[in-house]
């Protein structure tokens, strides 16, 4: 296998610069974790983009929650996606569902659209709140770009969710299950040896990488030690 990705959760330049001196391997740049992640300004992106070196996925997400919301809303939010695409982002974090819990088809292809052909993104947690799961990745199997899922296995946290997370792992040559897994969500070092072994190799860490709690900045210290963890 190859070595697994360890993918950092960052608000600032500060934080960006503390997740590469750990050991991150790509960013999730976001605003407002009290909301668990907002679209961050072009500003902040681009002086994150100056501050580091690691690739930097911006997340695309204007509300709490996982509708897109009103037409106009997501009029805004594909705005400022095709504002941090000249901004030279291109890499972004998205995700939307509908009101029953099926993925929001005409939200993702609109901001597909809006990042350019070229972009590569991640569909984030909401596949954890979908009503199925494998009927969601037959649903997004053919989006250009799509390379990630960010994912715990269950709407509670990793904990619940290794069971599943063990089973679409093994399905890695079906369609709509080639996109890597990428496991967060309350995610713990004791989780990741069961993770390993079943080859899975894409984490995500958020709280983790701020011993001090959400309101305090990425330690580079708590990265270093998730870097070795998964193996230096």
């Amino acid at each position: 296998m190859s070595r697994p990705i360890l993918e950092v959760i960052a608000l600032t330049p500060e934080d960006a610069v503390a997740a590469q001196a750990g050991g991150a391997d790509r960013l999730e740049l976001v605003t407002d974790m009290a909301a668990d992640g907002l679209t961050p300004a072009v500003t902040t992106f681009a002086a994150v983009r100056a501050a580091v070196s690691l690739p930097v996925r911006v997340m695309l997400r204007a509300t709490d929650g996982f509708s897109a919301g009103t037409a106009s809303e997501l009029a805004a939010l594909c705005d400022a996606a095709r504002a941090l695409a000249a901004e030279g982002a291109d890499e972004f974090v998205l995700g939307f569902l509908t009101d029953d819990g099926r993925a929001d088809l005409t939200a993702v292809a609109a901001l597909a659209e809006a990042v350019g052909p070229r972009a590569r993104w991640t569909f984030h947690r909401a596949i954890d709140r979908a009503a199925d799961r494998d009927a969601l990745r037959k649903q997004l199997a053919d989006f250009p770009g799509l390379d990630t899922y960010l994912t715990a296995g269950s709407a509670s946290g990793v904990g619940d969710g290794i069971p599943t997370l063990l089973a679409e792992a093994a399905r890695g040559d079906e369609p709509g299950y080639e996109p890597r897994i990428l496991v967060g969500g309350g995610l713990q070092l004791k989780h990741v040896p069961v993770l390993l072994d079943a080859g899975l190799s894409g984490f995500h860490i958020g709280g983790a990488a701020r011993p001090g709690g959400w309101a305090a900045p990425v330690s580079a210290s708590a990265v270093s030690v998730w870097r070795e963890a998964l193996g230096g």
